[in-house]
């Protein structure tokens, strides 16, 4: 695709985080819209979906899709309903993550986790149905212009994205590693799958929802590995220097619960280096990119930068 073809580059009067709260705002509404009402039996399962899902979380993979559908020109509509999809995924992973059978947390967003506040059963079967709830998100997009052979291709990308060759396989790999030391190319494999995938999933749903040359596409798959790994590099250097107060979960949990991180196995300055490094090759794949990639190259920023 041509630096004409692709989508304009974002408006100078719109700052980075003027869009940053439009397109929140944008996804809240979708994810409000997409999900059944409070009075839809069985109420509290619907109500719990939504107390996991509404009003909280940075929503970065919703604001990667809505930037690679920038890039490509994509109708916002179809955008709407991959950003809820990618969105939905999430949710449920962290649903399950926060589980006595996994990481036993009670603390997600700064408030309590879904099965404290309505019980483990509850929990478990929110997940599930966001989940379900993310597909059928995907579906939609071909209401909004996406053709079906698209449609078909975002699918597959969420289903592999969420399975056990992604976000699934790296937590379990995660679990089996619980109090051994991981070499730093198995840790990244781990990471790759469970945090890493998603994210590139983000950015792929987002830029399947308009068109993209091949060697766009390359550029964008090169972009997503790197925030993706440059994500969870973050996350585990925040789990050891950030607080509860700001991160709005358990701080340090890593640690005690002996989980393999990328400080327990490359040290605090290492892995900021190495947050640092991956930085840089995101920049250079927007850079290749074009202007129109701008909100990908702010989005690389807030990753590496954040403090919660």
């Amino acid at each position: 695709m041509t630096a004409a073809a692709r989508g304009p580059a974002p408006a100078e009067a719109e700052t980075f985080a003027l869009w940053t709260a439009r397109r929140c705002e944008q996804v809240e509404r979708a994810l409000e819209a997409l999900l059944p009402a409070l009075a839809e039996p069985p109420a509290r399962l619907h109500e719990a979906m939504r107390y996991a899902t509404l009003g909280g979380g940075k929503r970065v993979r919703p604001l990667l899709v809505y930037a690679a559908g920038e890039l490509v020109g994509a109708p916002d509509a179809a955008l709407d309903a991959a950003a809820c999809a990618v969105e939905c995924i999430h949710a449920y992973s962290l649903v399950h993550d926060d589980l006595p059978c996994m990481d036993n947390d009670v603390l997600r967003r700064g408030r309590p986790t879904v099965h404290v506040a309505y019980g483990e059963a509850t929990a478990m079967l929110v997940g599930d149905a966001l989940q379900a709830l993310a597909f059928d998100a995907v579906a939609r997009t071909h209401a909004h212009g996406v053709p079906a052979a698209s449609v078909v291709a975002m699918t597959a990308l969420l289903a592999r994205a969420a399975g056990s060759l992604g976000m699934a396989g790296g937590q379990a790999i995660d679990l089996d590693a619980v109090g051994r030391r991981l070499p730093a190319q198995a840790l990244q494999d781990m990471h790759q799958r469970k945090t890493g995938a998603l994210l590139a999933a983000a950015i792929g749903l987002g830029a399947a929802c308009g068109l993209v040359a091949p060697a766009d596409r390359a550029w964008l798959d090169r972009y997503g590995a790197a925030i993706g790994l440059a994500f969870q590099v973050v996350d585990d250097i925040l789990d050891v220097v950030g607080d509860a107060a700001a991160l709005g979960k358990t701080a340090g949990k890593d640690a005690d619960d002996g989980k393999p991180t990328y400080v327990s196995t490359l040290g605090l300055d290492a892995s900021r280096r190495l947050a640092d490094d991956l930085l840089g090759e995101a920049r250079a794949a927007v850079a290749a990119l074009g202007p129109g990639a701008r909100r990908l190259g702010d989005i690389a920023e807030l990753i590496v930068t954040r403090h919660s």
